[in-house]
């Protein structure tokens, strides 16, 4: 186990994992570095190497009551790579760590040499979506529902209560899959901090940005994801994109997780594409 002290006082916790040009993976909400290493490390540590860590608040990451914007995560991004010295990484984030990949892109676009975004969901975009009407709230709801969780009806767009609701089933991936979770974490993270308002902050990267955006950036989403909306919305505005729809999956939402050989298959094409170019340039 790892840990550094960046200069704003944030203790996290990482991993670095192979040999070879530089890739880190950031987790989303609610996830940790394991998320990676049950087949995405694995699968690319042979040629790579990876940096996986817990983003703050997260894993074994210390847990300030506050900073949980994605500027915020940004700059602990950046901070954490001057502190292992890494220059140019190709930044692979799922979910809220891909919004997280994407500002750091937008902020310092040197900082990394392309983005791979899984299933970004862009703060910004909230305002195009009709809060209570958009399609994500169903798919959650439907899927709590399957596992036999009932959700009523004016909790069915309630962030934190769907959260704490997914807290309370099963582990569904994973060698503890079946097992309970663990609450209290998640619990702290949900009661004794500002994340539940902060991801939703748009700061810096703004709909009129997301063209300023020099980065080449992939993007990864499932077939029906919630974020089509995003990812079609990134894919016609980014300067430099490349969009890649997996197949439907059951939630829709946690292609790492769900279908990680399809995910790893896509992202060990497109690091030797890259990497490549790095070398060459």
């Amino acid at each position: 186990m790892s840990k550094v002290v960046l200069p704003n006082g944030l203790k996290v916790h990482y991993q670095q994992v192979g040999e070879g040009p530089d890739v880190v993976l950031v987790h989303g909400i609610t996830g940790n570095l394991a998320v990676w290493h049950l087949h995405l490390v694995p699968a690319l540590a042979d040629r790579y190497r990876l940096l996986t860590y817990d983003l703050r608040g997260h894993g074994l990451t210390s847990t300030p009551e506050s900073g949980y914007s994605p500027d915020d995560m940004a700059e602990d991004l950046r901070l954490l790579l001057d502190a292992l010295e890494i220059e140019r990484p190709v930044a692979v984030g799922h979910s809220y760590g891909a919004d997280v990949a994407l500002y750091l892109a937008a902020r310092e676009p040197e900082r990394l040499a392309e983005v791979i975004a899984i299933e970004a969901a862009l703060p910004a975009m909230e305002g195009v979506r009709d809060h209570a009407q958009w399609v994500g709230w169903t798919y959650w709801v439907e899927a709590l529902e399957r596992a036999g969780l009932e959700v009523p009806p004016d909790k069915r767009s309630d962030l934190r209560h769907l959260i704490r609701a997914t807290i309370d089933m099963p582990k569904k991936w994973g060698p503890l899959r079946g097992l309970p979770r663990n609450p209290k974490p998640l619990l702290r993270l949900l009661e004794d901090t500002s994340l539940p308002e902060d991801y939703r902050r748009v700061g810096t990267l703004t709909l009129d940005r997301v063209e300023t955006i020099e980065t080449p950036v992939v993007l990864m989403y499932a077939e029906r994801s919630a974020f089509v909306d995003t990812y079609e919305f990134l894919l016609a505005h980014l300067p430099d994109a490349e969009g890649v729809l997996l197949p439907q999956t059951e939630w829709g939402h946690f292609g790492p997780l769900e279908q990680p050989e399809v995910v790893a298959a896509h992202l060990a094409g497109r690091l030797a594409r890259t990497t490549a170019t790095e070398v060459d340039a």
